[in-house]
């Protein structure tokens, strides 16, 4: 097939489409995800005293809400700061969460650890986004002053 046929091909399709009422999304959007966040906790209970206990209490919940295994490696989660902690090889079940701590730790398959020495989320206002590994904003959320 010729490239103008394939051109005249693939315009009719589009002309098809745009009758039946269906759009197409710009290439650069990004892919309905069933990733969302659930709780932040963005200030540390008790003293911020930069003990690893205290910056492991301050945490981002990532969770699946459908029912197939998500695999993050490569996702990054940052906040307005610019600090940015990528996931590695790293798959969220279907229907399960993980807590992202800031400070240091073990990871498991419920929690991973940024494992960074000073707090990251500012209570008084700061916005969490999650990107896929092509950079694509899965979600935002924002609280206090922004």
């Amino acid at each position: 097939m010729s490239a103008r046929s394939i051109a005249r091909v693939v315009a009719g399709l589009a002309a098809g489409a745009a009758l039946a009422g269906v759009t197409t999304l710009p290439a650069t959007a990004a892919p309905r995800s069933p990733i969302a966040f659930g709780t932040i906790q963005y200030d540390s209970p008790g003293k911020d005293d930069g003990s690893q206990r205290s910056l492991n209490a301050e945490w981002v919940t990532v969770s699946n809400t459908g029912r197939s295994s998500v695999n993050l490696k490569g996702w990054t989660l940052s906040d307005r700061s610019h600090h940015v902690y990528t996931f590695g090889g790293f798959t969220l079940g279907g229907r399960a969460s993980v807590r992202v701590h800031t400070g240091i730790g073990r990871n498991t398959r419920a929690d991973v650890y940024q494992n960074r020495r000073a707090y990251v989320w500012n209570n008084t206002g700061d916005t969490a986004t999650l990107r896929d590994s092509h950079g694509h904003v899965i979600v935002t959320r924002s609280w206090g002053r922004r």
